[in-house]
């Protein structure tokens, strides 16, 4: 089971470090825009439609890395009420319904950026609406990912009679 921490370890260094990049990228503009319009009296067209596109992108990588550390939301009064092996089993079947969830949701957006990618639409400067929705399959399949990881890691401890604490 260490391979699998060791992966999801993995994804989530490359996670923040794309985090951190995107996040800097919209200080930057942000800071950018706000002296252009203040000094300038001149602002970039497609730097607000660009920056609400990076809220997206942030919250989808926010949600994977979440999900990596069972942070996300979620309604677990039954789970907390349980001890050992019931525990790990209960969470095992939380991140399995969550897996299934999160796969269908990734099937319903790849469909959706197809179909935008089809219809041609552009944000700006005609960059294709598509190149910035993708993220959205990708995030749901990231987090369906991470909930598939921690499928393993409690069926680890349902088997090995674990406490069901990370």
């Amino acid at each position: 089971m260490s391979t699998i921490r060791l992966i999801n370890d993995w994804i989530a260094k490359f996670e923040t470090a794309i985090l951190v990049l995107i996040v800097l990228t919209m200080v930057f503009l942000a800071g950018l825009q706000i002296v252009l319009r203040k000094v300038f009296n001149y602002g970039l067209l497609w730097g607000d439609i660009f920056l609400r596109h990076l809220v997206l992108w942030v919250s989808f990588i926010g949600a994977s890395l979440a999900t990596k550390d069972n942070k996300h939301i979620n309604i677990d009064l039954l789970s907390r009420s349980l001890k050992g092996r019931t525990q790990s089993f209960a969470h095992l079947i939380i991140h399995l319904f969550s897996l299934f969830i999160t796969l269908l949701l990734t099937n319903a957006s790849l469909n959706f950026v197809l179909s935008e990618k089809e219809f041609g639409s552009a944000l700006f400067m005609d960059i294709p609406a598509w190149y910035f929705q993708v993220i959205i399959p990708i995030g749901f399949g990231l987090m369906a990912l991470r909930f598939f990881l921690n499928a393993l890691l409690s069926l680890d401890e349902v088997i090995k009679g674990g406490s069901g604490d990370r």
